[in-house]
């Protein structure tokens, strides 16, 4: 018996006045699957990924996650439910301590944890071990260097407690060893059944973490399969290199 979609995108649309960013996208992503985004600067990957999140609402098609309809549901709701992302460029809050900036993402995600303070403390703690954040759980957000945000980032979305995590570029600006450091950790959450969504321009990192590969284009799917596959897709290559 095939498992059911955890998220199932279908024919999604979504227009900005004349300009349409998304054109009837579609695609189901299964429990625990480590799933690769790419495409060219201007594809509609981002637009998607706000799509997913509640950051936009599409002008057409649906969005179900957990056999739920989840379309009209605001941002926050699809938080509780288990949705998580990180950004792009980090957006910590830069007065708070690195371990406060997670608290504020655990009451926000989870309204009900039931966790006391020294709980809370506790969870954060955990997550910010694994993460190699343990001595700068005090530090504040603004001192942290790039890597220790891109971390703080990807830890604030694990305090969610997400069953699909989208990683939003996690990887970028960062050397070769630090992006093995970020790949190591997503990695482990998905050993742990986290279903992760990854959008990346590092393309060998894309190669090395993904068992599936959607290639997006002027927000059309050009190729979707498995990460060889997709690599040499002749439309693939046509789109980041030209025809």
């Amino acid at each position: 018996m095939t498992a059911a979609p955890l998220l199932r995108i279908a024919s999604v649309t979504k227009r900005f006045g004349g300009f349409i960013a998304l054109d009837s996208v579609s695609v189901d992503i299964m429990p625990g699957e480590r799933f690769g985004l790419i495409g060219p600067n201007g594809s509609g990957k981002t637009t998607l990924i706000h799509c997913i999140s509640g950051a936009l609402r599409p002008n057409g098609g649906s969005i179900v996650f957990e056999g739920r309809d989840v379309t009209a549901m605001p941002a926050f709701k699809r938080t509780r439910a288990g949705i998580a992302r990180s950004f792009q460029i980090p957006r910590p809050f830069r007065s708070m301590s690195v371990a406060e900036n997670l608290m504020v993402a655990l009451d926000f995600a989870s309204l009900n944890h039931g966790l006391s303070g020294n709980q809370q403390r506790d969870y954060v703690m955990s997550i910010l071990d694994r993460m190699g954040l343990g001595a700068k759980a005090d530090a504040i957000a603004s001192s942290l260097s790039q890597v220790e945000l891109r971390k703080m980032e990807l830890a604030r979305a694990m305090a969610a407690k997400p069953k699909l995590l989208i990683s939003d570029e996690a990887m970028a600006g960062l050397s070769s060893s630090e992006v093995d450091e970020v790949l190591d950790l997503l990695f482990a959450f998905s050993n742990e059944g986290i279903t992760i969504i990854m959008i990346e321009h590092i393309m060998h990192a894309v190669m090395r973490f993904s068992q599936r590969v959607m290639c997006l284009d002027t927000g059309k799917i050009v190729a979707i399969g498995a990460p060889q596959e997709v690599m040499d897709n002749k439309r693939v290559q046509e789109a980041y290199l030209g025809a």
